[in-house]
């Protein structure tokens, strides 16, 4: 048991990565943990198992599905937004309306969950997102729509953060670099290009981004708000 026991917790996308490293933690803490998903049905049933957590279908990129998950969670004290995706390739060939679920489920559903959640979250309450350093650096061609995005958190959560600081509710964006993920496998086909440009060449562990999200829920975080917090090896050193 830890900081977080007795807690109501609510993940938005937490089937799989770095959610399911963030429900597990979590859970371990005692926090009461419902989290969502999209398409890993078989995980997050087996994610749900494992934790004693509760598992919900429930689509980001469905506005106002959504915001109805967030209302019928109930008075939340941590709120943690990790749901997101990314489109790779040429911006002048990619579907803009794969571009436009991007920009759903990155940008809109983070806000409209994060607003949803303050309006019956108590006196001290946590919301965390989870972005990317590249919302600060992209080395890369064909992310440009990814990285705008992450960038998008940044000035969501330095603006909220004036909305909610009269309630003492704090919220943060938490940026990974490379984690080892179903997504991006510290052994796939990009490691040595990541790793390049890292001080630590290793790809990070979905739990590490999980201590580094406990520990902003947490009332040592209390003074934190409006902030962005990296954890990438250096990636954008």
């Amino acid at each position: 048991m830890g900081i977080s026991k007795g807690k109501t917790v609510l993940v938005l996308g937490g089937s799989r990565g770095i959610g399911a490293a963030i429900v597990r933690r979590f859970a371990a803490e005692g926090a009461q943990v419902t989290f969502t998903y999209v398409g890993s049905q078989e995980a997050a049933e087996a994610l749900a198992a494992e934790t004693g957590s509760t598992a919900v279908k429930t689509d980001s990129a469905d506005r106002d599905a959504l915001i109805a998950r967030v209302r019928e969670s109930g008075p939340l004290d941590i709120l943690i937004v990790n749901s997101g995706f990314a489109i790779f390739g040429d911006a002048l060939e990619q579907d803009p309306d794969e571009i436009d679920r991007l920009f759903r489920v990155n940008v809109h559903a983070p806000y409209h969950a994060s607003v949803e959640a303050a309006r019956n979250m108590p006196e001290g309450g946590r919301i965390i997102v989870i972005g990317s350093v590249n919302g600060d650096r992209m080395p890369l061609p064909g992310m440009a729509s990814y990285a705008l995005s992450k960038s998008a958190l940044q000035g969501m959560a330095r603006g909220l953060s004036r909305d909610f600081g009269p309630r003492g509710i704090t919220i943060n964006v938490v940026q990974p670099g490379p984690i080892d993920t179903d997504a991006n496998p510290a052994d796939g086909p990009m490691k040595d290009l990541m790793h390049s440009f890292m001080a630590l060449k290793r790809h990070g562990r979905p739990e590490e981004v999980a201590s580094m999200v406990s520990w902003l829920a947490g009332p040592e975080a209390g003074f934190v708000t409006g902030s962005m917090h990296t954890i990438d090896g250096a990636f954008g050193a």
